[in-house]
């Protein structure tokens, strides 16, 4: 008796459900903008997200811009952990290999304040290109210091000592060359300006950890941060895909 192909292929295979999985691998949406991608009816686009939701390949967040909506999150930890499996279900040689880390690419985090998500995006992805990526953060409306919690949370998760950095608004970044341009607030994304250079613009709904009440907000914002930008790595563009430094200053 032949054995069954692993759950993770079972439920991705589908078309739709592997094309709303492919327009979710770009960041987070909502469901009128699946049902612009994959040109199908919005009912039939909910019922397969309930599938990937039930399967854990996809969660989903109230916005905090307007909470009539939700969006969606395609939860990329769980996809690696169930394709490596379903590669070593078929033969053990079939293991992902590490990507090189991308050089001359340039990276752009926006959230409102530009205190909290955004500075620790920031930290992060430098940290984990060893400063190969050029990475910078702002605001549309930038508070006046960084918040204390993303400070402690930077020093006491992962070393990183950001108490000496102040936000900055996004207009002192306008005439910049970006590769990437990764929204990390729902407000935000709905009135962030166009960047020179088409950069690839990406969206996390990743809620404020300072409007939070309950113990841990900023350590586990910090942790899906995280994992969001180890995965982002490979999909960075390797220099000779962007655009050449010297049409634009970077900042």
């Amino acid at each position: 008796m032949a054995p069954e192909p692993p759950a993770f292929v079972r439920l991705a295979a589908h078309p739709l459900r592997w094309s709303l999985l492919s327009a979710l691998a770009g960041g987070d949406l909502r469901v009128r903008e699946l049902v612009e991608r994959v040109g199908e009816p919005q009912n039939l686009v909910s019922y397969h997200l309930r599938l990937l939701r039930g399967g854990g390949l996809v969660t989903a967040t109230r916005s905090s811009f307007d909470g009539r909506d939700s969006y969606y999150h395609l939860d990329l930890g769980r996809c690696a952990g169930a394709l490596a499996e379903t590669g070593a279900a078929l033969h053990p040689a079939l293991r992902p290999e590490t990507p090189p880390l991308p050089e001359g690419v340039a990276v752009l985090f926006v959230c409102t304040g530009n205190s909290a998500r955004s500075p620790v995006a920031e930290a992060l992805l430098r940290r984990r290109t060893a400063g190969k990526v050029t990475v910078t953060s702002a605001g549309s409306h930038p508070k006046a210091a960084l918040h204390p919690g993303a400070v402690r949370v930077l020093s006491d998760e992962f070393g990183i000592d950001v108490a000496g950095q102040r936000p900055r608004h996004l207009d002192t970044v306008a005439g910049h060359r970006f590769d990437h341009v990764i929204t990390l607030c729902d407000k935000v994304r709905e009135t962030c300006p166009e960047f020179p250079h088409h950069p690839r613009r990406r969206h996390w709904s990743i809620p404020d950890p300072a409007g939070a009440r309950e113990p841990g907000s900023f350590a586990r914002t910090a942790a899906e941060i995280d994992t969001r930008v180890r995965h982002l790595l490979p999909d960075l563009p390797a220099p000779q895909d962007s655009v050449p430094q010297d049409q634009e200053a970077r900042p």
